[in-house]
C-alpha cells in the first residue's frame, strides 16, 4: 500500500519532458497542404493569406514610412487573395456555378451554407437545373418555400433564347418577394447570401437574381437600460438592422429623411447607415460623415464603439467626439435640428455627429417636462458634473494646504475623525476610490439578479468595516459616496467615464500643489476643450466661440420660444417654427420684440 502511494505521488510531481519533441507550432510547414474535415488531403484553396513577408527572413532597421508602407502593401495583398475571383461575370454551366459557390464558401466543410438544387417546371422534357443558395438561420425557410422554390418548380412557360430575359421574366411574373435584383458579379453573389437574402442561379443564364428572405432571430424592442427616463418614451433600439431605421421613420415622417447604405469591412462585412434630413442637413457634414466611413480600410468591424474610434476627430481625447444613443426618440429629434446620425448593423446603438458638450448633459425628458422643472434638473445634473470632477480633489486641498478656508469647528472635526488614521489623505481617497471602482465594475459583471445587492451591501461593510478599522475617516466615506451618486447622474455614460477617469488626475495635482495645482489644470483642460472639435464644429459651442442659439444649452427654455436651430451646425432651414406660436397668449407682444432683437443679434 505504502509503495502505491509512493509511486503515485512520484507519478504527480514528475514532468514528461518527451512531450517537447513534438511541439505544437503555428508556424507554417514546409508543405502548403490543408485537411478536410475528416482528416484527408486536400490540394491548396485559391484563397491563401500566406504572403511571402511572413517568411523566415533576415530583418533590418527600416524608417516609418518604409515600414508603412510594406504593412500597407501586405494588407492589400491579403485583402486580393481573400476575394480572388469575386470580380468575375457569373458563367453559364450551372455545374461552374455550383463549383464556385463551393470554392467560395468552403463547401461541405462549411455547414451553414446551403445550396439547394432543383429543376424548373414538372413537364419539361429535359430538366431545366437551378440552384438556390442562402445561410441557415439568416434566412427565413417559409418565404424561400413558398415564394421561390414552390413557384419555380410549378411554372414552365418562359423559356427565352436569350439568357437575361428569363431572369427578367422571372423576376417580373414568377417571384413574389417584395425585393428583387438583377446580379451580374460574383462578388455581388456573395454579399447577397452573407447579408441573408437567397440567390437563385440557372443553367444557361449568365445573371443571377437576388431575392429578400431575411429573416434571423433578433431581440425584440424593449425599454432603453442606460437612458431610462419617467416622462417620455420607453423603447429603444435592438439588434436587427431595419428595426431600427424603422423605429425613426415611424417617429420622423417626412419623405425628405435619407438613408444612404455602405458596407465596412474587408474580411467581414457590415451595414453601417447615414442617415439625416435633406434640405435641412448641412451638406458638408453629410459629405464629411460619408468620406470618413467609405475610408475605414479594415477586416471587420463589429460595433458602433469601435465605428465610433475610427470617425472621430481626436481619439486621444477622453470626451466622447461623437453621441451615443440607444432611444429613436432622440435621434428624430436630433436629426430635426441638422445631425447626421450614424447606424451600425446589429448594434443597439446609434451614433449623432456632430456632438457639442452640452448635449451630453441633455436628455430626451428635459424636452417633456415644462422648462422650470427641466431647467432645475439640468442644472442638478451639471453640480453633479462638477462634484464628479472636483470634490475629491477640493477635500484633498483644503485638508492638506487650505485649513484657514474652513470654520474651526468644521476643521476640528476634521481632525478628530482623522487622529487614528495611519495614511495620508491622498492615499485614503485613492484607496476608497479604488473600491468603489471595484464594486461598479464588478456590481455590471454580476448577475442581474445579485448585482444590485451584491454592490450595496459591498459599499456598506466595505465603508463601514474601514472606518471601524481606522483605515479612513468618516467624513472621507461621505465624500467618496457623494461624489459615486454624482457621477451617476451624469446621463451620458462615456462623458461619466471621461469624468471617472480625470477626476484622478485633479487629485494628483491637489496632493501636488493644493487649490493652485486644481486652478492650473482646470486651465489648461479648458484650453484642450476649446481646441477640440466634432465633425468641423467646436465642442464647446455655441459659447466658446460665442454664437447666438436658443436657450437650450445650460438651461432649459421655454419650447415655444425655441425658434432657430443649432447655429454652430450652419443648417440649410435656421427657423424650425413660426416666431410667435402662442398668438392666444398674453406675453404675444413682449415675445415679438424679443425674437427681433433676437433676429436682428444673429
Amino acid at each position: 500500500m505504502q509503495s502505491r502511494f509512493t509511486s503515485l505521488l512520484k507519478r504527480l510531481v514528475t514532468v514528461d519532458d518527451t512531450v517537447l519533441d513534438q511541439q505544437f507550432t503555428l508556424v507554417d510547414d514546409e508543405s502548403d497542404t490543408s485537411y478536410e474535415a475528416d482528416g484527408n488531403k486536400q490540394t491548396p484553396e485559391v484563397i491563401d493569406f500566406d504572403t511571402d513577408e511572413n517568411k523566415t527572413e533576415t530583418r533590418r532597421p527600416v524608417s516609418m514610412r518604409e515600414f508603412i508602407r510594406r504593412g500597407t502593401d501586405e494588407y492589400n495583398e491579403a485583402v486580393r487573395k481573400s476575394h480572388v475571383g469575386q470580380d468575375e461575370d457569373l458563367p453559364v454551366s450551372i455545374d461552374e456555378m455550383k463549383a464556385r459557390i463551393e470554392r467560395f464558401f468552403h463547401l461541405p466543410q462549411n455547414k451553414d451554407i446551403v445550396v439547394r438544387e432543383f429543376s424548373v417546371g414538372v413537364q419539361t422534357k429535359k430538366p431545366w437545373r437551378g440552384l438556390a443558395v442562402f445561410i441557415d438561420g439568416m434566412a427565413d425557410k417559409t418565404v424561400i418555400n413558398q415564394d421561390i422554390l414552390e413557384r419555380l418548380m410549378l411554372f414552365t412557360e418562359f423559356v427565352h433564347d436569350e439568357p437575361r430575359r428569363n431572369m427578367e421574366y422571372i423576376a417580373e411574373k414568377i417571384l413574389t418577394s417584395n425585393q428583387t435584383a438583377m446580379l451580374e458579379k460574383w462578388s455581388e453573389v456573395v454579399q447577397t447570401v452573407l447579408s441573408g437574402s437567397t440567390a437563385v442561379l440557372l443553367d444557361g443564364c449568365n445573371r443571377a437574381l437576388s431575392v429578400e428572405t431575411k429573416g434571423w432571430e433578433h431581440r425584440s424592442i424593449g425599454p432603453p437600460q442606460a437612458e431610462a427616463v419617467v416622462r417620455g418614451a420607453h423603447d429603444s433600439f435592438t439588434e436587427s438592422f431595419r428595426a431600427n431605421t424603422g423605429l425613426v421613420r415611424a417617429r420622423f415622417r417626412s419623405e425628405h429623411l435619407v438613408t444612404e447604405i455602405y458596407s465596412v469591412g474587408n474580411l467581414a462585412t457590415i451595414d453601417v447607415a447615414v442617415m439625416y434630413v435633406h434640405g435641412v442637413t448641412n451638406p458638408k457634414l453629410v459629405r464629411e460623415v460619408r468620406r470618413r466611413i467609405k475610408a475605414i480600410d479594415v477586416d471587420y468591424v463589429s460595433s458602433a464603439g469601435m465605428l465610433e474610434q475610427f470617425i472621430e476627430d481626436q481619439p486621444s481625447r477622453l470626451i466622447p467626439q461623437v453621441l451615443s444613443t440607444e432611444r429613436p426618440d432622440r435621434v428624430a429629434a436630433s436629426l430635426a435640428e441638422g445631425y447626421a446620425a450614424i447606424f451600425v448593423g446589429n448594434n443597439p446603438y446609434v451614433l449623432i455627429a456632430p456632438v457639442v458638450l452640452y448635449s451630453m448633459v441633455h436628455t430626451s425628458e428635459d424636452a417633456n417636462l415644462r422648462f422650470q422643472a427641466g431647467t432645475f434638473i439640468r442644472c442638478l445634473r451639471w453640480v453633479a458634473l462638477f462634484v464628479a470632477l472636483l470634490f475629491p480633489a477640493l477635500y484633498v486641498a483644503v485638508t492638506n494646504y487650505h485649513p484657514e478656508m474652513l470654520p474651526t469647528d468644521l476643521m476640528l472635526a476634521i481632525a478628530g475623525s482623522r487622529e487614528q488614521v495611519p495614511f495620508p489623505v491622498i492615499v485614503e481617497i485613492l484607496l476608497m476610490e479604488f473600491a468603489i471602482e471595484l464594486i461598479r465594475e464588478a456590481g455590471i459583471r454580476i448577475p442581474s439578479v445579485i448585482g444590485p445587492t451584491i454592490g450595496i451591501v459591498g459599499a456598506l461593510i466595505i465603508g463601514q468595516a474601514a472606518v471601524q478599522a481606522g483605515i479612513v475617516s468618516p467624513l472621507l466615506v461621505i465624500v467618496v459616496a457623494t461624489t459615486a451618486l454624482a457621477g451617476f447622474a451624469i446621463p451620458n455614460y462615456e462623458l461619466s467615464m471621461a469624468i471617472r477617469i480625470t477626476r484622478f488626475l485633479f487629485l494628483l495635482a491637489a496632493a501636488v500643489l493644493g487649490f493652485y495645482g486644481i486652478a492650473i489644470l482646470c486651465c489648461v483642460y479648458a484650453v484642450r476643450l476649446s481646441m477640440q472639435k466634432s465633425f468641423g464644429v467646436p465642442i464647446l459651442s455655441p459659447i466658446a466661440p460665442s454664437k447666438g442659439s436658443s436657450r437650450d444649452v445650460l438651461l432649459r427654455g421655454p419650447v415655444y420660444t425655441m425658434n432657430r436651430r443649432p447655429v454652430f451646425l450652419n443648417p440649410l432651414r435656421s427657423w424650425r417654427q413660426q416666431p410667435i406660436t402662442r398668438p392666444w397668449s398674453s406675453d404675444t407682444g413682449a415675445r415679438k420684440g424679443a425674437d427681433k432683437k433676437g433676429s436682428d443679434k444673429s
